[in-house]
């Protein structure tokens, strides 16, 4: 698909995709959302080559936001659309089979947060912002944030950050479990290549229920998501990579793992 504010890069068995509005830096309108969820269509199809995906932005942005020139004058019924499709489009991102990491390059706002959190884990760069401000615009978040984020880091903190609308930096985001670490800003994407490319060597059947797993069994009781486990693991057994991993191990060689 020929997108207008995406890129969409393939290398290996990894997906790069960068929010590419700079000039905006990165606000999320409607025809961003509906690219974003086609994107994820494209890339969930791509099981058998695409093995990790990396979520960027372009300039000195990650998203700053949602477009607020789009939303100002949005009839309510339009707004909830809006705040719908976004949902969907960010739910798509975080359910692709592939584990996906967020290069958080810059601000990371209202929306851009929201579609940081539907990442599977994020590195920021040392000049990375984090925050939830809609408050601050008479809204509230309308993504997913009011949700993803009291699961990620707890109730309380989230809690902060939702009514206050403050914003916090990168060392802040990573203190809080916001992000997984910090690097400097010119080794970004390189260490998420980096890790990109070690996940895509790992079983390919093994990494796509085990984030199944973490998934679901975040919504279930303890003994219901054990019992989900062990399901996937016996599910597992079903893969010749499993063979292959264990034969490889037993016989100190690479796996080479087929998917």
């Amino acid at each position: 698909m020929d997108y207008q504010n995406l890129i969409v890069e393939y290398s290996g068995a990894v997906a790069t995709i960068t929010f590419n509005r700079p000039k905006a830096l990165n606000a999320i309108n409607r025809d961003v959302v509906d690219e974003l969820a086609a994107c994820c269509a494209e890339i969930a199809a791509k099981t058998a080559e695409i093995r990790a995906v990396i979520v960027t932005g372009a300039g000195k942005a990650f998203i700053a936001g949602a477009d607020i020139a789009y939303m100002r004058d949005l009839a309510p019924l339009a707004a909830r659309d809006f705040a719908l499709a976004g949902q969907k489009a960010i739910a798509a991102l975080e359910n692709l089979p592939q584990p996906v990491i967020g290069a958080i390059n810059g601000f990371a706002l209202g929306g851009g947060c929201e579609t940081a959190l539907a990442c599977d884990f994020r590195i920021a760069s040392e000049t990375a912002k984090f925050g939830q401000p809609e408050v601050n615009l008479g809204i509230l978040p309308g993504f997913g944030g009011s949700q993803r984020l009291p699961r990620l880091i707890g109730k309380g903190l989230a809690a902060e950050l939702l009514f206050t609308g403050n914003i916090i930096d990168a060392q802040e985001a990573c203190r809080i479990g916001l992000v997984n670490r910090v690097v400097a800003a010119d080794q970004l994407m390189a260490e998420c290549k980096k890790l990109a490319e070690h996940i895509a060597s790992r079983g390919p059947v093994a990494v796509r229920l085990c984030k199944e797993a973490v998934n679901k069994g975040l919504e279930m009781g303890l003994e219901e998501g054990c019992y989900f486990e062990a399901d996937s693991f016996g599910l597992c057994c079903t893969s010749p990579d499993q063979k292959e991993g264990m034969s490889a191990f037993l016989e100190k060689r690479p796996a080479k793992f087929v998917g």
